[in-house]
Parts: structure tokens; sequence; C-alpha cells
């Protein structure tokens, strides 16, 4: 997966690799912190990435989801639900960065 991780983001991590750390292991006791699996969870990510309009964490959570057991219907679905919520534009954006990812999937 590291291959999809853009300079700017292993910059920080190497450069504040403490902070980093303190982090990852927050983000880590969040995950536990509830009945959810894996796979649903890196699905709820992805909606909240998807109202976020954030193209890194959209592709992040597409390949996290994918990789967690989610099937490619599933992330659609998730992507598509934002059409009601967070609008058309959004939705499309979102959907064009779940099919570049995809693509890189395939």
């Amino acid at each position: 997966m590291s291959e999809h991780l853009p300079d700017v983001y292993v910059s920080f991590r190497e450069r504040f690799a403490e902070v980093v750390q303190r982090h990852d292991a927050v983000a880590a006791a969040v995950d536990a912190a509830g009945p959810l699996d894996e796979r649903t969870i890196r699905l709820v990510k992805l909606g909240i990435a998807v109202g976020a309009q954030s193209d890194g964490a959209v592709r992040s959570n597409v390949r996290k989801a994918l990789s967690a057991g989610a099937s490619r219907a599933e992330v659609e679905q998730v992507v598509l639900l934002g059409l009601t919520t967070r609008g058309f534009p959004a939705t499309v954006a979102a959907w064009q960065w779940l099919t570049e990812v995809v693509g890189e999937e395939a």
C-alpha cells in the first residue's frame, strides 16, 4: 500500500515521527472502541471522507475498505449515498477518485 502514499505524507510522518506515532495510537484506540468490524469501519470512514470531499481520504479509504473485504458494489454504494446528503458535484468527484483507485487495483 505504501506505493500510494503521497511524498508530502511520508515526509510529514518522518519529520514528526513521535507525533505521528501518538496519533496512530489514538486512531487505533478509536477503531477498537466499539463493536464495528474493520470492513464496516472502513466503509463508514469512506462516507465521512466523501462528506468532507477529501480526495486523499476517499482514495485511501476505498483501498482500505477493499482490503478489509468490502466489495466494489459496497464501496460504490457508500459513494452514491453521498448524492442526497453531500450533493451531486461532491459525489461525482468522489466517484472519479473511487474509479481511479479501482482502476489501479485491477
